[in-house]
């Protein structure tokens, strides 16, 4: 059971919407819920045209970084490219890379090794680049916080440029030659949330002109996978950047989606987020994120396919190795009651396997919805990876324990830090005193974000039709969700495998199918002639007959 949001209404902001631009009056309202509420915010949020994109040199140090990249050309130094282990990481390095191949500029590129490294720039990064005659590095997802490496670097007679869209440590910035980030607070860019690879395409953007069209599929790609808000900006690249995965020409994507058996299929964020993203992330949590690069940048069939099939087995791999550190973490919580006497859940053992550890902390988050670090203990020193719920931000919970900690960084959501093995139980009452502070007990009861409630009369399918404009889905832009009360239930509820439930209901006027995957549990109050309310997503059910519209369950209640 989940806490109903169900949306204000605001009457005069639908209507004006409604009339300006003909809006059927319910995509009018899931408009006005996303905060669109004028009608020239209206056209750029449902047309997605990348020409509405803003101008990249809007973003502070653009036309520094852009003028120290034309005389690196012009002068043919060679570049380094320092990006991260993750999916924006690795997409980052790879549209970098074919930014500065389409230039005529001699690359590099480096990605540190997760478990030998660690997150970020590291001073050693100097004297690899001076070895290789290396005159300018350009990190990607990384570096804003980087102060000692990017003195270490310029030390080295080497000049540095910062792509990151992480959080800064207030005002100071590294002493870098340019730091094109959204969030430093003098940059007046009018979009803040644009992943790293979002960022990339600004700069291409600003050398070239325009973004190349065959290079969206990396865009969308590292834009979904880090899970940033979809509108702004973001949006356009996402909508315009799934058709490009379909169709892509990159041999490297061609083999993965061969691989992960959805070629063909009509590209969504949810085949990003937990096909894609997962595979290409396989190799930085298990090995070397080297491999899910050359991927992404190899022009030959079968060495893409060769690689492809690399991440599969990575994959793999992952997912055991994943489930036995959620089996014991979650056995220490049950054992100990840490998800009934603490506001922040964190776990630690010698030896869990550091790539696993942000995945973890989301499945505990998944179970329990507290906050929660997961640390692995090695040599002394905890890594640990932290993820959150709504309404309690990491960072500033992290900022506010840094005297216990080597380092850390991240944003509202998820984090990673660093801490001695001896300051864990010191750090863990940090925490909770934050949370006793800034974490209510509503705050940690699931809440279910509810659009409005309709009746069921006006459902078919050119509602859901018009509805699908909305489209892609994902943080910040959510599948719209509706709710009906009082609906009599018109037949047994049946079954289907091991915990969905599929049946009819009603509203008097109209009766439509339901079925709840993973909702097997609610069947004890599904029952025939009984009343529910229920809240769902609309969708289209055409198994094996005419399309019909259905009712995809998000939750059910009996009626107060």
């Amino acid at each position: 059971m989940k806490q109903w949001n169900i949306q204000p209404q605001n009457p005069s902001a639908c209507q004006h919407l409604s009339e300006a631009l003909g809006l059927h009056p319910i995509m009018a309202q899931l408009l006005v819920n996303r905060k669109i509420t004028t009608a020239a915010q209206a056209r750029i949020f449902l047309s997605a045209d990348l020409q509405t994109l803003h101008n990249p040199f809007l973003l502070s140090d653009m036309d520094r970084v852009t003028a120290r990249i034309e005389e690196a050309r012009k002068r043919g130094e060679k570049v380094l490219i320092y990006g991260d282990y993750d999916v924006d990481g690795v997409t980052s390095s790879a549209l970098l890379r074919r930014l500065m191949d389409h230039l005529g500029i001699p690359t590099i590129n480096y990605i540190p090794h997760r478990m030998e490294e660690g997150y970020g720039l590291n001073q050693e990064i100097a004297q690899f680049a001076k070895s290789r005659g290396i005159s300018l590095v350009i990190t990607v997802d990384c570096g804003i916080n980087a102060f000692g490496p990017v003195d270490a670097i310029k030390a080295a007679g080497i000049d540095v440029i910062i792509i990151d869209h992480h959080e800064p440590e207030g005002d100071k910035l590294p002493a870098a030659l340019g730091v094109i980030n959204p969030k430093r607070l003098d940059c007046l860019y009018p979009f803040k949330n644009l992943s790293a690879v979002g960022l990339v395409a600004k700069l291409t953007q600003a050398v070239l002109g325009n973004i190349p069209s065959e290079d969206l599929d990396l865009v969308a790609l590292g834009t979904v996978a880090d899970v940033v808000p979809l509108h702004g900006e973001n949006r356009i690249f996402v909508k315009n950047g799934l058709p490009t995965i379909e169709r892509t020409s990159k041999p490297g994507l061609k083999a993965l989606l061969e691989v992960s058996k959805i070629a063909g299929k009509r590209m969504r964020p949810y085949y990003i987020g937990f096909i894609l993203g997962p595979r290409l992330n396989a190799a930085g949590r298990m090995d070397s994120a080297a491999v899910s690069l050359d991927l992404l940048l190899s022009d030959n069939a079968a060495d893409a396919y060769a690689l492809a099939c690399n991440l599969e087995a990575h994959n793999s791999t992952r997912q055991k190795m994943q489930n036995e550190v959620v089996e014991e973490a979650m056995a220490m919580i049950e054992a100990e009651g840490l998800h009934k006497e603490e506001g922040v859940i964190i776990v630690h053992k010698e030896g869990w396997h550091k790539g696993v550890l942000g995945i973890v902390a989301s499945r505990i988050v998944d179970k329990y919805y507290r906050p929660t670090i997961v640390i692995s203990v090695e040599d002394g020193i905890g890594t640990g990876s932290a993820r959150s719920i709504n309404g309690f931000h990491l960072h500033e919970a992290l900022t506010s324990c840094a005297e216990f900690l080597e380092n850390y960084g991240g944003h509202q959501r998820a984090a990673g830090l660093r801490l001695k093995h001896g300051n864990i139980a010191t750090f863990r009452k940090a925490m909770n005193d934050f949370a006793k502070q800034f974490l209510s007990a509503e705050k940690c009861v699931p809440t279910l974000d509810i659009d409005c409630e309709l009746p069921l009369s006006i459902i078919d399918l050119k509602l859901i039709e018009l509805i699908a404009s909305m489209e892609p889905h994902g943080e910040g832009n959510p599948a719209p969700v509706f709710c009906s009360r009082g609906l009599l239930v018109k037949s047994q509820p049946v079954v289907l495998g091991k915990d969905t439930i599929k049946f009819w209901v009603s509203d008097g006027s109209k009766s439509i199918s339901a079925v709840g995957f993973g909702m097997g549990s609610f069947r004890e109050i599904v029952r025939l002639g009984g009343k529910i309310d229920a809240a769902y997503t609309l969708s289209i059910d055409d198994w094996n007959k005419a399309p019909a519209a259905q009712l995809l369950l998000k939750d059910i209640r009996l009626p107060a």
